[in-house]
């Protein structure tokens, strides 16, 4: 009998090039290769997008309009699949009201539990839940903290009122909002605010009865800066712009709801005892400790909800969760974390025959914790099911029964299939991956000598114990330290005591309109080449403007709804997809249409501009790894690693003064080859005088780091303090120092 396979014929999503592959089921299967070769573009965008599509065929067309939608991938042939589980690192939701507890139905079970043997008892489950009306405190409405508006922040007092006194984004000299307070007749617009009545300053923040009681009132309409920040920033839709999001923490505070401390619940919840605990002292307990009390409640009629309750917590645990709390917000957990949250729900499950599909899921983790996440990826397998892992980590190859490597390179120069075999077959191949394992970085021999010292003083931030540290200006140091020791909370420290430029792995693209293109700010240079070569005026070459195709809008797509029926996208049929008129494509610059400079890639427009502007806007993305990208390619498309180092190139581009950087986990996403590449890049950033913090588990940027801050010993509670600070080659008896091999 034949070996059961996913076979693949003619895989052409993104640059593959009609890839052929058979992949055997209920096996563990690595896809390597370097950063852009596409091994997204087989895993995710052709099996998965294949597979999720024929599932949600199967409901009715009601239904299918309300599930995830899947992109059909372009291939001749695609068979033996089975339902997929995607297991990806986006972070989990932007809710303030999602916790651990609620996202894996941990507080469901807890509140089952006080509703049934609580003491007093007061009454339905819906009575715990701090989303529900009935449950949540009213000061804080069930969020855990209050914010309120920084008045101290919004006045310069050593500045006028006509001269910039206010502070706020939006009341501009010049601005109508500035008029507005200038020239209400009411202030001493030319005075010093600290030379102001307290009145006045009062009537200027607060408006109302404090603008009623001054000689000269402002008109009825006036409104209080204090009033006008609210209605602007505080009353807004949920999903805010970064600027937006940049502005509301720079002008409020926001700190535990003196009410509740924090619990979110109200009075009556917070009061109800079981075995003299209450819900909220459960959800402020390490998930490693709470079933150590769960043993003791032996009533019968909740056992079953102890039962899956206590499953449920053993194996976060056993993932390498032990040191969260059930309390703690999803939107402070990392990639990695949200990750593995994610992969909790998998593990109880009953199902076989399943494809699921790993995306880095080592991001995160310490070298010490990656076995933990090889053998919950290996019970996987062995319950029956089949499991691809998109995954650089040589630990995790190693364990894998196969691994397909695509390439050879990046974008137009990858696509295929160069390697099929054992993790031992590899090692003695002659590809990418197998090269870059052969030849490991070298440890930094002579670290740089720091300038100075910046001090993070008494930083008490989760479970960090009281810690004073010592970061060295002008060199990169390494934040290390095994999954919850508290590099994260040293860095937010770091960054809200000193302040800091911060590198992180969110989406820098807000619409599928962000490319590259219009990013680096080449789109005008761009355009001045093609107005120059034709004649016409810049803006026809815009898709955003005159020489946008009119039935697409420039989008080179045309979305029809449907109703019931799942949305179609097809390309638009004037204009093929090319975006523009056909007047505007008849020019060319350099044999290229406007069209064509979506396709092509950093590296190619390098070559092919010599345009100054374009040039150094474009080489700053050559320098960090990403010369394989199209400069057409929407910025949503690309992973959290791609989307780090589309900042950093950014930062590269933009500072010219010394500034603290702070980047989490930089090399996510990278090839064993392209960490070189990054590594190089922010020693740039130092060579420049900038002061370089990174966060990192990779052992080739811990060994050339200049100098290392080390946590621990453990997770949570157990971690939090300082084992280590110095030069890398002088770490001993640590978790680190045992991966780094030494000793």
């Amino acid at each position: 009998m034949n070996e059961r396979m996913i076979r693949i014929r003619s895989a052409r999503s993104n640059n593959l090039k009609s890839l052929d592959v058979d992949l055997p089921r209920g096996k563990m299967i690595v896809f390597a290769g370097v950063s852009g070769s596409g091994k997204s573009s087989l895993v995710f965008d052709t099996i998965a997008a294949e597979a999720g599509h024929q599932v949600t065929e199967t409901y009715p067309p009601f239904l299918r309009n309300r599930m995830p939608k899947w992109t059909r991938p372009d291939a001749d042939e695609i068979s033996g699949l089975s339902p997929v589980v995607v297991i990806d690192q986006r972070r989990l939701g932007g809710n303030a009201r999602s916790t651990v507890g609620t996202i894996t139905d941990t507080w469901t079970y807890l509140r089952l539990l006080y509703s049934r043997v609580g003491e007093p008892l007061i009454g339905e489950s819906t009575r715990f839940s701090f989303n529900d009306p009935a449950g949540m405190c009213p000061t804080c409405s069930g969020l855990g903290e209050t914010v309120a508006v920084d008045v101290a922040s919004f006045l310069d007092p050593d500045r006028t009122l006509r001269s910039g006194a206010i502070l706020l984004p939006g009341i501009v000299d010049g601005g109508y909002w500035h008029a507005k307070y200038v020239d209400a007749g009411a202030f001493p617009v030319d005075t010093p605010l600290r030379d102001w009545t307290e009145g006045e300053r009062l009537a200027l923040l607060y408006g109302g009865e404090h603008a009623a009681r001054l000689e000269t009132r402002p008109p009825a309409d006036f409104e209080g800066l204090v009033e006008w920040f609210e209605r602007i920033y505080l009353r807004t839709a949920d999903h805010l712009s970064e600027r937006k999001q940049e502005t509301i923490d720079r002008f409020t505070r926001s700190g535990t709801c003196p009410e509740c401390a924090g619990e979110r619940l109200n009075a009556e919840a917070r009061a109800v005892e079981v075995h003299g605990r209450t819900i909220g002292e459960l959800a402020s307990m390490e998930v490693s400790e709470l079933p150590d009390f769960l043993t003791g409640i032996t009533e019968a009629a909740v056992a079953p909800v102890v039962s899956a309750l206590m499953e449920r917590l053993r194996a976060m645990d056993g993932i390498g969760l032990g040191y969260l709390h059930l309390g703690r917000a999803t939107t402070s957990l990392s990639g990695g974390e949200s990750q593995r949250v994610k992969t909790v729900k998998h593990l109880g499950s009953s199902l076989i025959e399943m494809l699921y599909i790993f995306d880095e899921p080592t991001v995160g983790l310490h070298p010490q914790d990656v076995e933990a996440m090889t053998g919950i990826l290996a019970r996987l397998r062995d319950k029956g099911n089949t499991v691809l892992v998109v995954e650089h980590d040589p630990a995790v190859m190693a364990v894998a029964d196969q691994i397909v490597e695509i390439g050879p390179d990046a974008g137009a120069e990858g696509g295929r299939v160069v390697f099929q075999g054992t993790f031992a077959q590899l090692r003695e191949a002659r590809t990418p991956t197998a090269l870059a394992l052969a030849d490991r970085a070298p440890a930094a021999t002579a670290p740089r000598e720091a300038a100075d010292v910046i001090t993070v003083k008494h930083a008490e931030r989760n479970n960090l114990q009281d810690l004073t540290v010592d970061f060295p200006i002008g060199v990169l140091t390494v934040l290390s330290g095994v999954a919850g020791s508290g590099k994260s909370s040293l860095a937010a420290e770091l960054v809200d005591q000193h302040g800091a430029i911060v590198v992180d792995q969110r989406p820098v693209g807000a619409n599928r309109r962000s490319t590259p293109i219009t990013y680096t700010g080449i789109a005008a240079p761009v355009r001045r080449l093609f107005a120059k070569a034709s004649g016409l005026p810049a803006k026809y070459f815009s898709a955003n403007s005159e020489g946008a195709c009119p039935e697409c809008k420039g989008l080179g797509i045309v979305y029809t709804d449907l109703a019931f029926l799942e949305g179609q996208e097809t390309v638009c049929a004037r204009c093929g997809g090319r975006r523009f008129t056909d007047e505007v494509l008849h020019h060319r610059v350099e044999g290229l249409t406007i069209a064509d400079i979506d396709d092509l890639t950093i590296a190619d427009a390098l070559e092919r501009f010599e345009d100054r502007t374009i040039r150094k806007a474009l080489g700053h993305l050559d320098r960090v790894g990403l010369g394989y990208l199209r400069l057409g390619q929407p910025l949503t498309t690309l992973s959290g690693g791609e989307c780090q180092r589309v900042k950093i190139a950014k930062e590269l581009h933009d500072t010219a003064e010394p500034s603290l950087y702070v980047l989490d986990e930089p090399t996510t996403g990278l090839h064993l080859r392209d960490v070189d590449t990054l590594v190089k890049v922010l020693f740039q950033l130092v060579d420049r005088g900038h002061t370089v913090v990174v966060i990192e588990h990779n052992l080739d940027v811990i060994r050339r780091a200049d100098w290392i801050v080390d946590l621990g010993p453990g997770a949570g509670r157990h971690g939090g303090r300082v084992l280590y600070e110095g030069p890398v080659s002088g770490i001993r008896g640590t978790a680190t120092s045992r991966a780094l091999g030494q000793g």
